[in-house]
């Protein structure tokens, strides 16, 4: 394994330089922080006002503005340079690396990130000890738990924690194990309906994640399914699902990014050419059919069937393991509440999205604040689960109190990650880093023009997996593309498909990516076993979506480029097959 990586680290190098040199300038007029090789940043004092913040622009005896309308720290454009040396240059990518490179070396992901924040800010300081102080807790920690957003999303887990034990303590968990163990008769079956559940549940990566992990858990462990491969499939139809249904909160997000009100309409167009997220899932329930698995997955899942190991090693969640009598809860304990919870979230995304005030079904998803929608939506879930749970009285009232903070320490280890991987982007973005890879990608190189899906493929996985983050990657690629071609061009939207493929790719690769994060919290799984086992099928289907993107740049015609990328797919899962039947 590593004589290869040596032989491709310099192919690596010579891409990224090859890159590099096709760069040209992306600039906006009138914008210095849209510059190439920009060190302008937007003045934090004043924004674009051009109001001396001193007297606001009314004195005119102000020694800073001369008794005209300037900021003291701009001079009136509403831009200042960034005070970091390390602004707009690779070192802004390397809080990330250093993040990514510890947790996969130690297997400790807490002090991982935080290390990472603190490099960030020591190079956004210029390594002076107060700076990096006040930068990491202020503009970091402080900053991202102040964002209405962010804490919209971990007040929606805490609620998702409650009724999840909620649903275990009235033995609707364990009702539904003892029906699907009659109904579902294999390790296959159960995998198969982990992947339906979670395509079902498209909506949003967040609420998917948490409630097909708390409804298969149960499955999945009558039939010894590791909870690496849980969380696997978890993960695979998560953010994979929402980036290729048009109602979810994720084209919500891309018709938000995209320019000129279009964003729907090219999300829509761009599904058949988002190999990833649609060969991810083809390549899930292919291994699940074939009964194939590959890397240290293999590990796990030949553990948990011949062993009945869950987990090879440690279960990070045995605090949390509940004592439920087998014959107490029904079906309907587990499945009511999900049904109701999907329904309010829905209809909490719709609200927020102004439906109520007239917007259409389509429009009001396309504007939802998914925090907002989902903290609603997950409110009255648990309202409606209090009151059913009381009237069937399943449980008594003090026992229903006590689920409010069990549910919260629940999620304490996924809030905490949460935090820090939303800090560690704080950083980057401190850093410029979206400018330095703007700058990487654009290219005016007309010869290479049919080679531009894959590239825009292969830059859209390493920022998200560097920053975690898949909203803040294609929100950035996307409207650079749509500057590089009229939107009459087939390539186009090649183009912005692969922009969002690649965003998800690295997102589903990353440790540091929140969804990565929830998906280990939803199969209540080791992190960083989640993250060790999957990346090597994850980068299985980025290999052959590669391909298929070097394929569609010379043929950009869906009805012939999706089905060569599904066949290379299936190819690629035989030729795996008779790999590891070879071994054995």
């Amino acid at each position: 394994m590593r004589h290869h990586l040596r032989r491709l680290l310099p192919l690596l190098a010579l891409v990224l330089v090859l890159c590099a040199a096709m760069a040209v300038p992306a600039a906006a007029a009138g914008d210095p922080t849209e510059e190439p090789g920009t060190k302008m940043i937007e003045c934090p004092d004043c924004g674009t006002s051009g109001a001396c913040m001193e007297c606001y622009g009314l004195d005119p005896e102000c020694e800073s503005c001369g008794g005209e309308n300037v900021c003291a720290t701009c001079g009136g454009t509403g831009y200042m340079k960034s005070p970091s040396r390390f602004y707009n240059t690779f070192w802004a990518l390397v809080p990330p690396i250093i993040a990514i490179a510890l947790a996969l070396i130690t297997k400790e992901v807490y002090s991982s990130l935080f290390i990472g924040i603190l490099a960030g800010g020591l190079l956004y300081s210029n390594f002076s000890f107060e700076g990096t102080v006040l930068h990491v807790f202020e503009d970091g920690i402080i900053s991202v738990l102040s964002d209405s957003y962010n804490v919209g999303i971990l007040a929606f887990l805490v609620i998702l924690g409650i009724m999840v034990c909620l649903m275990n303590k009235a033995g609707g968990s364990a009702a539904f194990g003892r029906w699907a163990q009659q109904h579902i008769k294999s390790r296959v079956g159960a995998q198969l309906a982990t992947i339906i559940l979670g395509v079902l549940i498209f909506i949003d990566d967040y609420f998917n994640c948490l409630t097909v992990g708390s409804v298969m858990r149960p499955v999945a462990d009558k039939h010894r399914i590791s909870r690496a491969k849980l969380s696997y499939i978890i993960d695979a139809t998560a953010a994979p699902v929402c980036i290729i249904a048009p109602i979810s909160s994720w084209a919500a997000a891309v018709a938000a990014f995209a320019e000129d009100g279009q964003g729907l309409n090219l999300f829509i167009r761009a599904i058949p050419f988002n190999y990833y997220a649609i060969l991810t899932i083809i390549m899930m329930v292919g291994m699940a059919l074939m009964k194939t698995e590959f890397g240290p997955m293999k590990k796990f899942e030949d553990n948990a069937r011949d062993k009945g190991d869950l987990f090879s090693g440690p279960n990070p969640y045995a605090t949390m393991d509940e004592d439920v009598e087998e014959d107490k809860g029904r079906v309907l304990d587990l499945v009511l509440p999900i049904i109701v919870l999907v329904f309010c979230c829905v209809i909490g995304m719709i609200y927020s999205g102004g439906f109520f005030s007239g917007a259409s079904f389509v429009d009001a998803f396309s504007n939802s604040d998914a925090s907002v929608g989902l903290l609603l939506g997950s409110a009255f879930a648990l309202a409606f689960v209090f009151a059913y749970y009381m009237i069937r009285r399943a449980m008594s009232f003090r026992d229903m109190m006590n689920c409010i903070p069990e549910g919260f320490k629940s999620m304490v280890s996924a809030i905490l990650i949460l935090t820090f991987a939303w800090s560690l982007k704080a950083m980057t973005d401190s850093l410029g880093a979206k400018y330095f890879v703007r700058d990487f990608v654009w290219s005016s190189a007309t010869g290479l023009q049919v080679l531009l899906p894959a590239l825009v493929f292969v830059i859209g996985c390493l920022l998200a997996f560097a920053t975690g983050t898949s909203w803040g990657t294609f929100g950035m690629l996307i409207p650079i593309v749509q500057n590089v071609f009229p939107m009459d061009n087939p390539l186009a939207i090649v183009c912005i498909s692969a922009c969002m493929a690649g965003a998800v790719c690295g997102d589903h690769c990353s440790p540091i990516s929140d969804t990565t994060i929830m998906a280990s919290a939803g199969a209540q799984c080791d992190h960083v076993n989640h993250v060790s086992t999957q990346l090597p099928y994850a980068i299985t289907a980025a290999a052959v979506s590669l391909v298929s993107y070097i394929f569609a740049g010379f043929v950009p015609n869906a009805f012939i480029a999706l089905p060569v990328s599904i066949v290379l797919m299936l190819g690629t899962l035989l030729v795996i097959r008779k790999l590891t039947a070879r071994k054995l």
